[in-house]
């Protein structure tokens, strides 16, 4: 499962985030991939430094303060941050992100795009599920989050280029399934809540997914 998160940053918040960026030096990105990935992975990465700590701390920031997010993911901890550059000609093979990420357990994996979709071609993050390929290419400011075990490939950029911010959430909830299903719930109880206001079906549903997150959640 994976959810398309809308205006995770703003307009403002995505020319800043920009400025950072242009303002910054990049590195090969081979260096934080994995022995098998390496050999598939060709972009550039923002240096360690003050900018691409500040641009790290600004998207945690936005992504805590954005509630699909927080029902999606359930998250604990956000364990590693990354600006990533494909300029032409560049691309990640398919691989899957590693399990365990400065020594923490990855359970999911988000792509906040910064550059627009038509300043650029090709690039989409292509996921690679039972039902076939999945393309995905969004508006800067939104953001994918999906499972740290798909097995997935940003496709070779033809021309201008692709800024993405990519991450790993440890999450309070291990299994997607039960992940899932609190997420639901957090669906119908807010459709409820706004359509009927409290009621005595809503606290039912509310205190249903308190009791499940309580044997669930791994604080």
């Amino acid at each position: 499962m994976l959810i398309h998160l809308q205006n995770v940053c703003s307009p403002e918040q995505v020319e800043h985030l920009r400025r950072l960026i242009r303002e910054g030096t990049f590195g090969d990105g081979g260096k934080t991939a994995g022995r098998v990935a390496r050999g598939v992975k060709a972009n550039e990465q923002l240096e360690t430094g003050a900018r691409v700590d500040t641009v790290r701390s600004e998207v945690r920031k936005a992504l805590m303060a954005h509630a699909g997010f927080v029902s999606f993911a359930r998250p604990k901890t956000l364990s590693r941050i990354l600006v990533s550059r494909y300029r032409e000609g560049m691309e990640y093979g398919p691989h899957i992100d590693d399990a365990l990420m400065g020594g923490r357990r990855a359970d999911l994996s988000f792509t906040l795009f910064l550059s627009e979709p038509d300043r650029y071609d090709g690039g989409e993050l292509v996921m690679d599920g039972t039902e076939g390929e999945t393309e995905i290419k969004l508006a800067p400011g939104d953001a994918v989050v999906y499972a740290t075990s798909a097995i997935h490939h940003v496709a070779p950029v033809t021309s201008g280029e692709r800024l993405a911010v990519v991450g790993w959430v440890r999450s309070l909830v291990r299994r997607a399934d039960q992940r899932e299903i609190l997420f639901d719930l957090d669906q119908v109880s807010t459709r409820l809540f706004e359509r009927d206001g409290k009621t005595r079906e809503l606290d039912l549903i509310l205190k249903t997914k308190a009791n499940l997150l309580r044997q669930w959640a791994e604080d």
